[in-house]
């Protein structure tokens, strides 16, 4: 069987602006790379890649929602998105480099168990992974953790949270930074001192990073902040 490939394209603009010229275009692109192992016949009738174009659709639209970029020119210019079912080295699930998500065949198929969840499991590993296709990181001196908390971010608002029952307890962690449940329960706060601070965070971020944006943004210095999360939580490890 050769690999299947599928490539659509989408216009960037909600349905409520369909009526006007397409200014932007994101092509999403899936190519499973090993339709014959495993993982890939798992994907293949599982997931399929019509679903997953779909799913890419949803999720960019969601995206900008969430980082109020409202204009193609507060967004990042992200004209082609390719997501590959691979096998590749390691235990990772699914990495991005560039433009690109990569997924683990043989993972996947662990991951998305039981078979009712596949779909929603899958949802939200990509709305993860999406995220840091559009996210401002500025240029790279994030810390890894607030990009990370911050995919997790929506992958938790998009309410395909694949881990709900399980997932991070608000004022758990030792560190902001530490990254996903913990740097996400720890935006969700700082989203109750100001309505909007995450995406407001994301938009200053689009040049340079500075642990002065939350001064700037919440009146506090980052590590007060940190300390009046914890202690609303009890302190907890």
């Amino acid at each position: 069987m050769a690999k299947t490939t599928l490539i659509i394209l989408l216009p960037c603009f909600l349905l409520v602006a369909s009526l006007l010229p397409a200014i932007h275009a994101v092509k999403y692109i899936v190519t499973n790379n090993v339709p014959n192992t495993p993982g890939g016949i798992f994907f293949n009738q599982q997931i399929g890649v019509n679903f997953t174009i779909q799913t890419m659709g949803a999720a960019n639209q969601f995206i900008w929602k969430v980082f109020k970029e409202n204009t193609p020119a507060e967004r990042k210019d992200v004209p082609v998105i390719n997501v590959y079912i691979s096998e590749f080295p390691g235990p990772a699930l699914a990495y991005t480099n560039g433009d690109n998500i990569n997924i683990s065949a043989p993972s996947l198929k662990d991951f998305c168990m039981p078979l009712s969840k596949a779909k929603f499991k899958f949802s939200g590993l990509m709305y993860h992974e999406m995220t840091h296709l559009f996210q401002w990181s500025g240029n790279r001196t994030a810390p890894g953790g607030l990009t990370e908390g911050t995919a997790d971010y929506v992958m938790v608002k998009s309410t395909f949270n694949y881990d709900k029952n399980t997932y991070t307890k608000p004022g758990s962690g030792s560190k902001w930074d530490e990254g996903y449940g913990v740097t996400e329960r720890f935006l969700e706060y700082c989203d109750s001192l100001k309505l909007g601070f995450t995406a407001d965070l994301n938009k200053m971020m689009r040049y340079a990073y500075s642990d002065d944006y939350f001064m700037k943004l919440l009146g506090k210095p980052l590590n007060q902040l940190w300390k009046e999360y914890k202690a609303k939580y009890g302190n907890k490890p």
